[in-house]
């Protein structure tokens, strides 16, 4: 029975971190992990599926953290894989629009108005243009850290971040316009 205890005792040693600091930490980052990944992948039930596999992957990586920041930024690092693995795999059939409890928070009309104009647009956005504008606007990353997340060469995001900007304001300004041209291609 003694070894048992041992074993257990010398396993959570080597843990990169413990069950309170886990606990903690998947508190702070879960909802917007969550979010990232239902607002790039546009589908709420594939962004709860790689949320998990990322949490399992997250305390399977036998290291240690410089920091919360250097946890949530791998965390963020492996999510983004998983979903790239996931876009690499046999097309399921493109989904249509992102559904509604994805955006409000509060249900005030100005939120719901913009998320009513904002949601198809960046619907008809390529995955990537969606992950590039998520992580610099509504996890306020850097374009170093954007780089760290995607895999992307650090001095390209600046340029692929502009033309995510252009392409979804051209979406906002002009939605119907956009929508002939995308089914005419």
């Amino acid at each position: 029975m003694e070894n048992v205890a041992t074993g257990e005792a010398q396993r959570a040693a080597e843990l990169p971190m413990d069950n309170d600091a886990f606990a903690g930490f998947y508190e702070r980052s879960a909802r917007p992990l969550r979010a990232y990944l239902a607002r790039v992948s546009g589908d709420a039930a594939l962004a709860d599926d790689l949320m998990q596999e990322s949490y399992v992957r997250f305390l399977c990586a036998a290291r240690s953290w410089d920091g919360e920041v250097a946890g949530r930024r791998y965390l963020f690092r492996i999510a983004t894989n998983l979903l790239k693995d996931h876009w690499r795999r046999a097309r399921s059939p493109s989904i249509e629009e992102i559904p509604e409890e994805l955006f409000a928070t509060s249900p005030d009309a100005a939120r719901i108005e913009s998320q009513f104009l904002l949601g198809p647009a960046l619907a008809a956005m390529r995955p990537r243009d969606r992950q590039l504008l998520w992580l610099a606007y509504a996890e306020g990353y850097s374009h170093r850290e954007i780089a760290d997340v995607t895999g992307l060469a650090s001095a390209s995001i600046r340029l692929l971040l502009f033309r995510a900007r252009r392409k979804i304001a051209r979406l906002l300004r002009e939605p119907e316009a956009e929508g002939r041209q995308g089914r005419a291609r």
